[in-house]
């Protein structure tokens, strides 16, 4: 069972999937992790795997986390395990140069959240304005990213407007890294238990598995 807040990507995903693979069964959910889980009857029966592929847990700050890991606990059975990559604490030179790539792909990734403003609510936020900026809090263990503005801008929607001036910045993404114990006493507060882990040859990524 595939589970994503976008229906219309995940229809589209598991059509692709279908086509390669007709011999699985496949079934889609479409579902905001930020609420309680509730799995349809037809994933109810047998051991289940969670399986968090990527490192998006980061994005949420290390409390929400432990709230998600809990709904993922709620909804597991007796042995049940989760599956989950985490991006881990590194060189602070290595973090922001991941954020701040020299091809401009994170910030292009990053301006786009203006361009869905736009779409969204009416706005005229011109992208050339604005400058991504990344940088890395120790404190908070977090890469935070932000906008920047170039000069001073002022912003127009139908409801009204906002001046920004030189330098003012928009937050627009955290990004929490993990020592591996710490991320494996997340999933024991969240109620896991036995959390292993496997890492890349440098210690930068990892994947836990933990059991219901």
């Amino acid at each position: 069972m595939a589970l994503d807040i976008s229906v219309e990507f995940l229809r589209g995903t598991l059509f692709c999937l279908q086509q390669q693979h007709p011999q699985i069964p496949m079934l889609g959910l479409g579902a905001d992790l930020c609420v309680p889980l509730e799995l349809p009857p037809e994933v109810r029966s047998g051991r289940r795997l969670f399986f968090y592929p990527g490192s998006s847990i980061g994005n949420f700050a290390p409390v929400q986390a432990q709230a998600l890991l809990e709904r993922l606990r709620a909804a597991a059975g007796r042995g049940d395990g989760v599956l989950i990559g985490v991006d881990l604490l590194k060189d602070e030179q290595a973090l922001v140069a991941a954020y701040d790539d020299a091809l401009g792909v994170t910030a292009a990734f990053n301006r786009n959240v203006l361009r869905n403003l736009n779409r969204i609510v009416g706005s005229d936020f011109q992208l050339e304005d604005w400058r991504h900026a990344a940088s890395f809090d120790r404190e908070g263990s977090r890469i935070q990213m932000h906008l920047q503005a170039e000069r001073d801008v002022t912003v127009h929607w139908a409801q009204g407007s906002r001046g920004f001036r030189a330098g003012e910045q928009i937050h627009t993404e955290d990004s929490y890294k993990y020592r591996p114990d710490d991320f494996a006493a997340l999933l024991e507060a969240a109620g896991f238990d036995d959390p292993v882990w496997w890492t890349d040859p440098r210690g930068w990524f990892a994947v836990f598995h933990a059991r219901a």
